[in-house]
């Protein structure tokens, strides 16, 4: 609970699907506030739903912080890859700290469950992609289960509704894949890493379902599938629709564990809960920030 009642001043970049979402979390957390959010197009969907709620907005994408820096104290890019680059050159200069929505993989990689305190010293945080926010942890939870092992190869299968798929996914597949497994072998300590991302256009629309597998000779099922609730439990806290699909099973030397991520409809359908996972992790970053700023 926000005991000073003092809220962080936050500005978003990118008005489409991830970064209104964004904003209406940020309008329910108790710990910031949305003091500019950003796009390009007065015409776009996300910038009319802005104004409707009472936000204040701009069309003049990162200008409008370059010109006005006292706006914010901490910005969300959720553009692209590309336009991450040039805009983390101007915030930087500027001294805004930046949590960075797209796999540009510039600043520092935070799984909140697993580097929440320490990732959020960083002045640009890279919340990796879905999929990560998805496996990592659970590719933890084995890793921790059977530490005087080495994990040699871990492989990350997430299945996602193809309308929950905008054109930026579309757009930064082969950076989504990456990302997502130079960060898989960073945290997990695994040699190698495969990362695949299935867009299903079943209808009605599938939710996200992630699969990892890790090769191993030996496994501890009873342990690890404590490693694994435990877990759990700790993603639960910041992204509520997160749940076990299929326990961890161990079958010709492999460990797989399947979870479920079904969305908490802030914004988009509950179907697109690929989008909603990261958004909550970088929304608990973004409350670290503001806690450690005013000492709650």
């Amino acid at each position: 609970m926000n005991s000073t009642g003092k809220k962080l001043k936050i500005a978003i970049i990118g008005s489409g699907n991830i970064g209104t979402d964004l904003l209406i979390k940020a309008i329910h957390s108790e710990y910031l506030e949305c003091s500019l959010f950003i796009g390009r197009d007065f015409k776009s969907a996300g910038l009319a739903k802005a104004i409707s709620l009472g936000i204040k907005v701009s069309d003049r994408s990162i200008k409008a912080i370059e010109e006005n820096p006292d706006v914010c104290d901490l910005v969300f890019d959720a553009t692209s890859a590309k336009n991450h680059e040039a805009h983390w050159d101007i915030l930087k200069k500027l001294g805004k700290p930046v949590i960075d929505m797209t796999p540009a993989k510039l600043g520092a990689i935070c799984v909140p469950s697993e580097n929440l305190q320490e990732a959020s010293l960083s002045d640009n945080i890279n919340m990796i992609t879905c999929g990560g926010q998805a496996s990592i942890p659970i590719a933890c939870a084995i890793r921790r289960a059977h530490a005087s092992e080495q994990l040699d190869y871990v492989e990350v299968v997430s299945s996602i509704a193809s309308r929950s798929a905008g054109p930026a996914t579309r757009a930064n597949i082969d950076e989504y894949v990456e990302t997502t497994e130079k960060a898989i072998c960073q945290f997990s300590g695994s040699k190698k890493s495969k990362a695949i991302l299935i867009l299903n256009p079943a209808v009605p629309c599938i939710d996200m379902q992630t699969s990892v597998t890790v090769k191993l000779e030996k496994v501890n099922l009873e342990l690890l599938k404590k490693e694994v609730d435990a877990t759990i439990a700790k993603i639960q806290k910041y992204v509520p629709g997160y749940s076990l699909l299929l326990p961890p099973t161990f079958e010709n030397g492999r460990v797989i564990v399947t979870v479920k991520v079904q969305g908490n409809g802030d914004y988009l359908p509950k179907y697109a809960g690929n989008l909603d996972i990261i958004n909550c992790a970088a929304i608990s970053v973004a409350e670290e920030f503001s806690k450690r700023k005013f000492g709650v």
